[in-house]
């Protein structure tokens, strides 16, 4: 089918269009040659299909016994084209996984605290982790932190357990090794038990563990169960799998507690996709944490659509929702039970098919703007959809040590978050020197990461 001169003119003019709307604001920077190259490429896509709609539509007319060739040559193209991405694609993915897997130089050697999965006093080896379990596991707190802190000494030493998605090949299995490092470390006879949901990877975000481990001086516990090794936007296929997993997680904790007279206070928390699989595990909102006796519950950056918007709904009778900690409110005699922090310019909370075709609320024009969303940012019909599906690809831009509360980076307002939610004390002087402190321990944490072998 070749090209016709309408074809070409509607394509050019469309996609000349589409192109110049295109260079508006957005949420995140980009590179610049990103930025650069954004309007031509989805100026060009535009235009192609515009102009090849219109031929087609033409020829249609013209020759319509010719149509169903054509649709079945293109058709037979995509399926070659199709066959060949995935084989391409498994080979990379592979690869990925593959590099989960690996330890860090820095996070190889089995840690010294027999209180956390992997060490010589573990049933579950270090090897099955992954690289993020490792991590999670060997950036404990130390006494020196909670000295630097408080001022005083810890009281005990905490518990981190974590369980790879490479330890047991089943959910069930999974659960009962978790269940088995929580009793044998003596999990449950602490003051708190955080129960983490890690993101894809496994990554298990070690800042509020910190928080939590510093203000208790070692009087807690936390559990992760991995369910992956991907990155979170390639392990939205395993939400299922990975939500199951935290529900057998929760029945099993519950079923464990249920008979003793002193129980730890249980605390939630997940993060970007980990907060989406926790959410998604107790979907009756506060209803569910009754049953599995949660007493509070941090949800971070939760990627947005309509199962996050019901879950706010369901939780609404006592919940807050901040894009920082200014918003905690001063007096919180009745503490909220969940908390939501997701910043206004998230690009991951932001993004949903939806903006294809309606205009969202945080760019009603007229109204006051979140914070970091742009005034001159306005909504366009497919174009604002793709500009912020790009802010996701640069939405977290991580600097060890340098706290940004800007996108899909949380880290300057974890320690603070973290603190109310789970209604932890710490006087304005601590809690300065609690934020001094998390910096330097991910500084840390970076410098083993970066450690050769």
């Amino acid at each position: 089918m070749r090209p016709t001169v309408l074809g070409l003119g509607l394509g050019t003019a469309v996609g000349g269009a589409v192109g110049l709307k295109a260079r508006g604001a957005t949420l995140v920077p980009w590179p610049t040659k990103v930025r650069d190259a954004f309007p031509g490429v989805l100026g060009g896509l535009t235009g192609t299909a515009a102009g090849l709609t219109t031929d087609l539509l033409i020829a249609a007319a013209r020759r319509p016994q010719r149509v169903p060739t054509a649709l079945l040559a293109t058709a037979g193209i995509f399926v070659v084209a199709g066959a060949a991405g995935r084989v391409a694609a498994g080979r990379v993915l592979g690869g990925m996984q593959q590099g989960s897997r690996t330890l860090d130089a820095g996070f190889s050697a089995a840690p010294q605290s027999p209180l956390v999965t992997g060490s010589a006093a573990s049933a579950v080896p270090l090897a099955t982790l992954g690289r993020e379990g490792a991590r999670f596991v060997g950036s404990v707190t130390s006494d020196d932190d909670v000295q630097f802190v408080l001022g005083q000494a810890r009281i005990a030493e905490p518990v981190r357990v974590f369980i790879g998605v490479d330890a047991a090949a089943t959910i069930a299995e999974r659960v009962q090794l978790a269940m088995h490092e929580l009793r044998r470390t003596g999990a449950f006879d602490r003051s708190h038990l955080l129960i983490q949901a890690p993101a894809g990877t496994g990554y298990a975000n070690t800042t509020p563990v910190d928080v939590l481990e510093i203000l208790t001086r070692g009087d807690c516990a936390a559990v992760a169960v991995g369910y992956g090794l991907l990155p979170s936007f390639l392990s939205l296929g395993k939400v299922a799998e990975a939500s199951q997993t935290q529900r057998e997680l929760l029945d099993a904790i519950a079923a464990e507690l249920r008979d003793r007279p002193a129980r730890p206070r249980l605390l939630l928390y997940g993060e970007s996709l980990g907060a989406r699989v926790q959410e998604e595990a107790i979907p009756a909102g506060l209803a569910d944490l009754d049953a599995y006796g949660i007493d509070q519950a941090l949800w971070v950056g939760t990627p947005g659509g309509a199962t996050a918007d019901d879950f706010h709904a369901r939780c609404a009778a006592s919940s807050i929702t901040i894009d920082r900690p200014e918003q905690i409110p001063a007096d919180l005699t009745t503490r909220p039970r969940v908390w939501f922090l997701e910043h206004d310019g998230d690009p991951v909370v932001r993004f949903r098919p939806e903006l294809i075709t309606e205009r969202p609320a945080w760019l009603a024009p007229g109204e006051p703007r979140g914070r970091n969303i742009p005034e001159s940012m306005q909504w366009l019909p497919g174009i604002t959809w793709a500009q912020v599906l790009v802010d996701v690809l640069f939405a977290t831009n991580v600097k060890p040590g340098d706290f940004q509360s800007l996108g899909h980076d949380y880290r300057a307002d974890l320690g603070a978050a973290t603190t109310s939610a789970f209604a932890l004390e710490a006087t304005p002087d601590q809690a300065a020197r609690l934020e001094t402190r998390l910096r330097a321990l991910e500084i840390a944490r970076a410098q083993r990461i970066e450690v050769t072998a």
